[in-house]
């Protein structure tokens, strides 16, 4: 009897060794298909603005307007490198880019300027936050370059997914800002809220809102990206 108790012992060991190799052989599996996400071919460059010495505007609680760009810059990569898209970002963390050389910002500028270039990106996203006298004017609002035809179109798409899914009720508009005419990449500044609204200043410090504001720029990325990619020619035509 004590023969056959430890034989059963024996037996149900060797039984729970195989199920677990077996549970982490498909968990192995099933992480492998769903970390892997194929890539698209597509570059999408996020420009997180201001950082380190420049913190850009400052809202009504004092924070710093660098701090909530990065966040939803970092939220905004994620949820692009899921959808299978290259991302690069000009800063990850809270830092400028200004070296030696002419001054703080025209430094800060030409380095993010190279790393749009050598990118060879079919986008860039320069992520901002908006400030104004009257405290009451609200709203994400998308900008592009006068001269740039295609980020003209890109910024309206863009401007009509944000007005849909953030509730916002604004217009693309061009601007006059060097980031978004210092390469041919095709551009678009964000400016994600207004910081100078304590209301809408409430939302976007939370790391809910800035999810939701980067998921929401993701979604545009993939109309404007996807859709022009679905209307070129293929090339073995």
């Amino acid at each position: 009897m004590k023969f056959l108790t430890a034989k059963k012992r024996t037996l149900l060991i060797a039984l729970a060794v195989i199920s677990a190799l077996i549970a982490v052989i498909i968990l192995s599996i099933v992480t492998a298909a769903s970390s892997a996400v194929a890539p698209n071919g597509m570059t999408v460059v996020i420009d997180a603005g201001h950082g380190g010495r420049d913190g850009g505007v400052v809202g009504t609680t004092g924070v710093k307007e660098s701090e909530v760009n990065l966040g939803i810059a970092k939220s905004l990569r994620h949820f692009l490198t899921e959808a299978g898209y290259k991302v690069v970002m000009t800063r990850e963390t809270d830092t400028d880019l200004a070296g030696g050389g002419g001054s703080f910002k025209q430094s800060d500028m030409r380095a993010r300027k190279e790393i749009i270039e050598n990118a060879n990106a079919d986008l860039m996203i320069s992520i901002h936050q908006n400030s104004y006298p009257r405290k009451d004017i609200c709203g994400a609002q998308v900008f592009y370059a006068a001269s740039s035809e295609r980020g003209k179109a890109y910024a309206e798409t863009m401007q009509s997914v944000l007005n849909g899914t953030l509730g916002s009720d604004r217009v693309a508009k061009s601007g006059d800002y060097y980031i978004i005419q210092c390469s041919e990449t095709p551009s678009v500044l964000i400016e994600c809220g207004f910081l100078s609204n304590p209301k809408e200043e409430s939302l976007l410090v939370t790391a809910t809102y800035q999810q939701k504001v980067a998921y929401s720029i993701m979604t545009g990325v993939r109309v404007i990206l996807e859709e022009e990619r679905a209307v070129q020619p293929s090339s073995s035509a």
